[in-house]
């Protein structure tokens, strides 16, 4: 029986696995129909094909079954219109923030685009965006993003080509995400949503692999795509589907979120997140410990203390430092339960 450790990574996060028993904050494997089980029992042979999926041909029947399934059930759970394409890309979120200015301004520095900067990645996004086209940030600059300014004082142009925003700043952390690596399998492959009327040739110096023109009607087979990142997210989606879907997943979150904030809410200040209440995230959740500036020491003790009990990549990112507990629906509620009461437990020995 696999003992396996509670990973709390912001990503590549966890991948869906079903389990019998929590002891000791160990996870001991159950269930044939888990994502890595499936993974673990078509590694050498996928379904009697005599090759793993990571052999086979992106041209071969047996995959063009993986990428059809995997987009449909994406369409299924999302409920995605017929009129919007659904392209398998690589290169991540990064690869997107030239993609997207490149494809949806194709005469470059002649268009614009507004760009809603509310952390990290949304920065990034738009820095990225000033070497194809004119950036226009909607809101002005801070030095430390807990929160989102009201609508109507966005400063927004009429003539902008499109708005940009990250829905989930993961270091800063607001709102929701459906991402590859966190929601969705694991890291190699992007997943672009796009209405139909939107594809057009792209901006002329546009790399091919980033084109979504070229990418469409290559039904995402331009180049060789990420076959095993398809496959994994292909499961994924299989496993949402028997949870009870997008709300199935989206119950679950409310609920784990809610047990964190709960017990943050109750420790008079010992577990602090620092985000406003209006714009916490569900699934990646910074805090501090000690107050609102947090306690180094305590904070690198929980860590310790946390890696005794078998949890994993509770560290937050170097830019803002504290604790981040990223949760994302591969965790359950009972996975979730040891690291809270690990936390009462710090609480009651530590809080002074």
């Amino acid at each position: 029986m696999a003992q396996r450790k509670l990973n709390f990574s912001a990503g590549p996060s966890a991948v869906p696995l079903e389990v019998r028993t929590f002891q000791q904050s160990c996870i001991s494997v159950c269930g044939a129909n888990s994502v890595l089980q499936v993974a673990q029992e078509e590694m050498l042979n996928y379904k009697g094909c005599g090759a793993s999926v990571m052999e086979l041909s992106h041209r071969s029947a047996e995959f063009a079954e993986i990428v059809e399934t995997a987009e449909a059930d994406l369409r299924d759970l999302m409920g995605i219109p017929s009129n919007y394409k659904v392209i398998f890309m690589q290169g991540g979120g990064t690869g997107q923030f030239s993609a997207i200015p490149l494809n949806l301004c194709p005469h470059g520095k002649e268009q614009k685009a507004d760009y809603v900067v509310t952390g990290t990645w949304s920065a990034k996004a738009a820095k990225e965006a000033e070497a194809h086209i004119q950036v226009n940030k909607v809101l002005p600059k801070v030095d430390k993003h807990v929160g989102i300014p009201p609508q109507s004082e966005w400063k927004c142009s009429p003539d902008a080509a499109y708005l940009y925003y990250c829905d989930n700043e993961t270091i800063h952390v607001r709102s929701h995400l459906c991402g590859c690596p966190k929601n969705l399998g694991m890291a190699g492959v992007t997943v672009v949503i796009i209405r139909e009327d939107l594809i057009s040739p792209p901006a002329v110096h546009c790399p091919s692999v980033l084109s979504y023109k070229i990418n469409a009607e290559n039904k995402s087979l331009y180049n060789t795509p990420p076959t095993y990142a398809i496959y994994i997210l292909g499961l994924v989606l299989k496993w949402i589907k028997r949870n009870g879907g997008v709300g199935g997943m989206a119950k679950r979150s409310a609920e784990k979120s809610r047990l964190i904030y709960e017990l943050f809410d109750k420790s008079n200040g010992f577990y602090v997140c620092n985000v406003d209440r209006a714009h916490r995230s569900r699934v990646n959740i910074p805090f501090r410990i000690g107050g609102t500036q947090g306690d180094e020491e305590l904070e690198k003790l929980f860590l310790k203390e946390a890696a005794k009990r078998n949890m994993i990549q509770l560290k937050g990112h170097r830019s803002v430092g504290g604790i981040r507990a990223s949760v994302f629906n591969a965790m359950s509620v009972e996975a979730l339960t040891l690291f809270l009461e690990f936390s009462r437990e710090f609480e009651k020995e530590h809080h002074k």
